[in-house]
Formats: C-alpha cells, sequence, structure tokens
C-alpha cells in the first residue's frame, strides 16, 4: 500500500484517531488555547481547530473564524513539534546524599509515544534537520533518539500559504513527499468534506485499514494537487537563496547588521519558535536540604548575553553580533556543519517578532547592496 492513495470521509477522521490511541499512542495535535493554534494532547476531532484560519505578517498573529468548517484551515502557530522531541526542559539525572557518599540516578524514563497529528511539509523537514544535529554526528543524543524513534507521523499538506511562509524558497513544501506515515490533503467541494490520504510506510498502512477508505481516483488526486499547487503560488515571502551561504561570508562587516541591531529587542522569540534551532544551557540545581541535586538541560538563546559568555566577557556583546551569528549560521554556517540549511522557510521568526524584523528582507537587503556596488565599479 505504500505510496498509494485513499480517500477518507470527513465523518471517519475521528476513527483514525480512535486507531492510533487504541494502539498505544498519545495523539497530539491543533488546537486552540490563549489565542493562538498550539500543539498539545488532543482526544477528539473536536479538539482540533475546526472551523479556524489564522492571520500572519510581521510582527502579526491573529485568528479568525473561516466560512467554511475545515478541520487544518490555517498554517502553523507559535509551537513546533521540537517541544516533543527536544523539551524546553529535560532532566539529565539527579544525584542523593547517601551515607558519607552519594548516588547518581540517570534518568532512564520510557519516553511517551507520540502520533503527531497535522505536521507540515516544512516541519517535516524541520525534524529531519534536527535528526542531523542530534543523532547523525559523532554523538547521539540519547534523549532525542528515544522520543524520535517512537512517533507517528500524520502529516498534511497545504492547501493554503501564509504572509510569512516561504518554504517553496527553501524547497521544503508545501507537499510532504517523505518522512510521514500517512499524509492528508483537505478537501472542501460543495457539500463533500473528504480527505486524500497517501500511504508512506507500512505503519501508516496498518492504522488505515482501521478507517473507512475507498481507492483514490485520478480524479480526486488531480485535485488534492491542484490544491496543493494553488497553495504553492500564495506564498507571503520569497526567499532568494542562490549562493546564499557565500553572500553571507561576503557581508559579515555590511552595514545592514548595524540597522537591523536598531530594531532587534534581543528577546530571543525567533530562536524559541524556530523548529530548527536546538541551542540548550545545563543548570544544576539543590534543595534547601542539600540532599539532592538535580541537573537540567533547558532551550537557550545565541540571542543572550550569557550563551556565548566566557571569563572576561561574552564573545557577542552587541546586539549587532547576535544578530548576525543567528542569521549567518541559519542560512550559512549551517550547511558547513550539517550539509543542509537551517531554515525550512516556515516564517515563524518573521511572525513572532514583535518589530517585525524580516530573514527575507534583511537578505534581500545586503543581496541588493552588493549587486548596486557591483552595478557601479562596473559602470
Amino acid at each position: 500500500m505504500i505510496g498509494e492513495q485513499f480517500l477518507v470521509e470527513r465523518r471517519d477522521l475521528q476513527k483514525l484517531l480512535d486507531a492510533l490511541q487504541k494502539k498505544g499512542y498519545e495523539t497530539v495535535g491543533p488546537t486552540i488555547r490563549e489565542g493562538a493554534i498550539v500543539y498539545g494532547p488532543i482526544a477528539s476531532v473536536e479538539d482540533l481547530p475546526i472551523g479556524w484560519t489564522d492571520e500572519q505578517d510581521g510582527g502579526r498573529y491573529r485568528l479568525k473564524r473561516r466560512e467554511d468548517s475545515a478541520v487544518f484551515g490555517y498554517v502553523v502557530g507559535p509551537h513546533s513539534w521540537k517541544r516533543f522531541l527536544h523539551p524546553p526542559v529535560l532532566s539529565l539525572w539527579k544525584a542523593r546524599r547517601n551515607g558519607k557518599g552519594f548516588e547518581v540516578v540517570p534518568n532512564n524514563a520510557e519516553p511517551p509515544q507520540y502520533a503527531f497529528i497535522g505536521v507540515r511539509s516544512c516541519e517535516l523537514h524541520a525534524i529531519f534537520i534536527q535528526d542531523r544535529v542530534f543523532t547523525n554526528g559523532k554523538f547521539t543524543d540519547p534523549h532525542y533518539q528515544a522520543r524520535r524513534q517512537k512517533i507517528f507521523i500524520v502529516a498534511v499538506n497545504c492547501v493554503q500559504a501564509g504572509g510569512t511562509c516561504f518554504c517553496v524558497s527553501m524547497k521544503t513544501g508545501p507537499r510532504a513527499t517523505v518522512g510521514f506515515d500517512l499524509a492528508l490533503t483537505e478537501i472542501l467541494e460543495g457539500q463533500r468534506h473528504y480527505f486524500v490520504a497517501e500511504v508512506g510506510t507500512e505503519k501508516g498502512a496498518e492504522i488505515l485499514r482501521s478507517v473507512p477508505t475507498k481507492p483514490a481516483q485520478p480524479s480526486d488526486i488531480q485535485i488534492a494537487e491542484d490544491r496543493v499547487a494553488r497553495a504553492a503560488r500564495q506564498m507571503g515571502r520569497h526567499l532568494d537563496t542562490t549562493n546564499i551561504r557565500e553572500l553571507l561570508y561576503r557581508n559579515l562587516e555590511h552595514p545592514r547588521w548595524d540597522e537591523v541591531a536598531t530594531r532587534c529587542l534581543n528577546c530571543a522569540n525567533c530562536t524559541m519558535v524556530c523548529p530548527t534551532c536546538f541551542c540548550t544551557t545545563v543548570e544544576d540545581v539543590t534543595d534547601l536540604t542539600g540532599t539532592e541535586a538535580e541537573r537540567v538541560r533547558k532551550w537557550d538563546s545565541c540571542f543572550t548575553l550569557d550563551f556565548s559568555y566566557v571569563h572576561g566577557g561574552s564573545v557577542r556583546a552587541s546586539a549587532r553580533a547576535r544578530y548576525r551569528q543567528w542569521l549567518t549560521h541559519k542560512l550559512a554556517s549551517w550547511i558547513d556543519q550539517f550539509g543542509t540549511s537551517g531554515c525550512v522557510g516556515c516564517g515563524r521568526c518573521i511572525t513572532w517578532c514583535p518589530v517585525g524584523i524580516d530573514i527575507t528582507e534583511e537578505v534581500r537587503a545586503i543581496r541588493q547592496s552588493e549587486a548596486a556596488q557591483l552595478s557601479e565599479r562596473g559602470g
């Protein structure tokens, strides 16, 4: 069944969740909380953001009622799936006093078995990037690996793009092509509401056997492809990636870094919402009695002064240096480290920046400035 496509009626979507839960998966998906679409536990289809969409632009995010009852009629919110595979706070080990000595108790807790519902193509690529960071190098993060091996992924192909999306520029969407167990394309056509489901793995085929389906006809597949193609034409942003690594390396002293630094608040929002950023810090804490200590790993950011602090001060003491580090690492030196860009074009960093700093605009400004200088020299 791998690669085959089937029709799943909207009324049968709950049976898909039921089948996953019966297999022992904790179903996690989009839900509305605190004025945003975020990822969290879902027990039924009714927990999904039915009939809601999001409007996004630089520094702006708003929920809005749709005129239909689409289940996945939004783009992406502030959460990414990173928080379930690479948790914001993770206990690494504890130590307890034992007479005159102590014993170390490692965190060997069995990770949850998650089924991710509604994973977009850009987010799948973000997971692939984190796979390279945490499992493909010389050292493997055992906590990430244990969680990653147990997940089931239900991808959703985008049939609309958001105001800050640029996945087409990064070749990461809007259609999921690999890395999923099942992929759904939602179709609302007149009175019909159904999904075209593509099987990606044997696990996906096994789950889909528990759901009423019928083979998708060529016309059904074409409708789904047309919807995704329309989303590709709707991208709210564009990023020219031609020789981008070399472009940024050539312009490490460009005055644009000073301009963006006058706006940047160093709040670290961009790194917190980014689905690929992986910086962490480690904290050791003890209880008041001094009998127990714990080592905790927490998300950190290259925008904080402490992150690059060494004896005598921070290596990157200015906002200019910290923003340059983030952008050039994401789009240039990440390629040197991991063989791929660190950006998937989800647009979250643009949407959730309080002052609307736009990564695509910053690169465009440097590229245009360099082109203008070359033109003047040639003239």
